[in-house]
């Protein structure tokens, strides 16, 4: 029996234009799952128009109903969802984000299974598939953008006014990079981005302890990822399982790494971690940070100052140390700090990222929908027939608010 899969329409506002799959991906599926039906829900504002599907043969139809299994980028209109089906998107609320509970809620009274793909894990926890690549990459060419324009050193166009990320980072070439110093945050995808776009840019990598003690003529950028990051506030050291497991054992070593000019912040974040910095630090001497790109992007989160998200059309806030309130950004004053805190960066370069993803589900996703039973998709499965799955009990008081004593 073959399994139907639906390409849904983004109907999140604002919309997002990227896709699961490209239209020579869905061709290709087809060539290599003889078991696999595929039809796409036509769409006005998708990165690939709808004519390129059909210039590939791939049906397009906006009657999803008789389809197993749908996939999606970000979370779907509650009004949008049919009942009884597998969903794939981006849920947002596995920390139990408070505006997507409804969300939440009608996931389970419509009985649908949602796989998110932020949950697909190997066996050692490491993620399957996501967009952290593109993300770091937007989110580095955007603190570069913005310590330009603040300082009025230089224009860069924003990543989304470029045909794909080879035009955005040709732009490099024409631009010398102050002698600044760059603290980027985090070890996985997204840091793989952002040292893509440190590279192009001709900006150095160094050591974190050299990076404090030395003075350089020239820009350069160190990496902390958790092991500089944390330590055990009893036994000064890090283990990686315990952490997890137990972060509030743990305090953050990010304090002399105030005195950076930009910090990209790419660090996985919830709420019993402790954040880089407090807010009362940002009036401490020793902070002088000009520049912050939020990757992570969790209001007030792992970057307190972070006073939540902002836009692709408008990316960039300033945050006083005054009076802690957002003003305007790229101003060239000590009192201001520009914070960029777009929560949907791959969506700038969304062919390019789009491409890399559908790839991925591909070569790793749906070859595990095809199997009879994949501890995979168990592991990122949040909800089934009305109850929560097997690693998501803990949503229970998020998922039934009104159902205080359940069985």
């Amino acid at each position: 029996m073959n399994m139907k899969l639906g390409l849904i329409k983004e109907g999140k506002i604002p919309p997002d234009t990227r896709v699961a799959l490209s239209p020579k991906q869905c061709v290709n599926l087809l060539e290599n799952f003889e078991e696999v039906d595929l039809v796409v829900e036509p769409s006005s504002n998708r990165c690939y128009a709808d004519e390129e599907y059909r210039d590939c043969n791939i049906p397009m139809s906006s009657n999803l109903q008789d389809c197993d299994v749908l996939f999606g980028i970000k979370e779907v209109p509650v009004n949008d969802l049919i009942p009884d089906k597998t969903y794939c998107f981006f849920s947002h609320t596995k920390k139990k984000q408070s505006y997507n509970q409804k969300l939440m809620m009608a996931l389970i009274a419509k009985r649908i299974r949602l796989i998110d793909y932020e949950a697909l894990t190997y066996d050692n926890g490491k993620r399957i598939i996501g967009f952290g690549f593109y993300a770091g990459v937007v989110g580095a060419h955007n603190a570069l953008l913005t310590y330009g324009k603040k300082f009025n050193l230089f224009d860069l166009k924003p990543a989304h006014a470029c045909k794909d990320m080879l035009q955005m980072t040709a732009q490099y070439h024409h631009i010398k990079f102050p002698p600044v110093k760059i603290v980027v945050t985090g070890g996985g995808r997204v840091t793989k981005g952002v040292v893509h776009v440190m590279n192009a840019m001709g900006i150095r990598e160094v050591d974190p302890q050299d990076f404090l003690s030395e003075e350089y003529d020239e820009a350069v950028y160190t990496v902390l990822d958790n092991e500089h990051l944390y330590r055990n506030k009893f036994t000064e050291t890090y283990n990686r399982d315990e952490f997890h497991e137990h972060p509030k054992r743990y305090e953050c070593l990010f304090q002399p790494f105030l005195g950076a000019d930009i910090l990209i912040n790419g660090i996985y974040w919830d709420k019993d971690i402790p954040r880089l910095f407090e807010t009362a630090d940002i009036n401490k001497p020793e902070f002088k940070l000009k520049v912050i790109a939020d990757i992570t992007c969790d209001e007030n989160g792992s970057v307190p100052i972070n006073l939540g998200a902002s836009t692709i059309a408008d990316p960039v806030y300033g945050i006083s140390k005054v009076s802690g309130l957002k003003v305007e950004p790229f101003v060239n004053d000590e009192g201001i700090i520009d914070i960029m805190a777009v929560d949907n960066l791959p969506n700038e370069l969304p062919r390019d990222a789009s491409e890399s993803f559908g790839h991925h589900l591909t070569e790793l996703v749906i070859p595990e929908l095809l199997k009879d039973y994949s501890a995979i998709l168990e592991r990122a499965t949040i909800c089934e027939n009305g109850q929560l799955g097997k690693y998501f009990q803990y949503l229970e008081d998020y998922a039934f608010p009104n159902e205080k004593h359940r069985v």
